[in-house]
């Protein structure tokens, strides 16, 4: 059976995620670099495999699969082992509002390209910029916060990890690249707490892919 593909780029949360999904679930895969740095991504030959120019990208089961939450959704559906969405339908629909909180409201306001943008269109500063980044973290982590607290345990759902930590564990380390203060959420710092403890997530941390490549 052919390994699945991962191209894949070390700071970039949503390859973030599927490290961690690739990895909880225990697929063996193969790690491509795209380096965002570069403009990769916008290269003709990347463009040619996934015409959205993003990472991350998944080749697997003769497919091309694109979106961070797609390509878990169907892992997950691939390999059925420690499922990380609920299978109960109020199960599913809190634990897919946790995950879309940081993955539609508070990601795509501080990805890569938007910093750049302020940066290199707009004319802002770095200290302009870090406080773009703590204003949308401060928006988003309270109500993620409130929302998780009442059905937290170990994780941001009961004592298992799901795709919502998938999504969180990225966001937190890169809130903690900006300097953004996190003492007010104790339930995502327990969650963090838990998962870096988990050889899925720390294997999926971007030091350890830097090292690697």
């Amino acid at each position: 059976m052919t390994r699945p593909i991962l191209y894949d780029y070390f700071r970039s949360s949503a390859a973030y995620r599927v490290r961690i999904a690739l990895n909880l679930k225990q697929v063996d895969y193969e790690s491509r670099e795209v380096d965002l740095r570069t403009g990769e991504q916008r290269s003709d030959d990347y463009r040619a495999l996934n015409p959205m120019g993003f990472v991350p990208m998944l080749e697997i089961d003769g497919q091309k699969l694109v979106q961070s939450l797609a390509i878990v959704n169907y892992l997950d559906l691939r390999y059925p082992n420690q499922p990380l969405i609920p299978a109960m339908k109020s199960d599913r629909a809190h634990v897919v509002a946790l995950c879309l909180t940081v993955a539609c409201d508070i990601h795509p306001l501080n990805n890569l390209r938007v910093l750049n943008y302020l940066k290199t269109e707009l004319g802002h500063s770095q200290e302009e910029v870090d406080r773009w980044y703590a204003h949308w973290i401060g928006e988003g982590f309270p109500a993620l916060e409130a929302m998780a607290a009442p059905q937290a345990g170990k994780f941001l759902y009961g004592d298992a990890p799901t795709v919502a930590d998938v999504c969180l564990i990225p966001q937190m380390y890169n809130a903690r690249r900006f300097d953004v203060p996190l003492n007010d959420y104790p339930t995502l710092l327990r969650a963090e707490e838990n998962a870096n403890k988990l050889e899925g997530f720390a294997r999926a941390h971007p030091d350890r892919v830097e090292e690697s490549q």
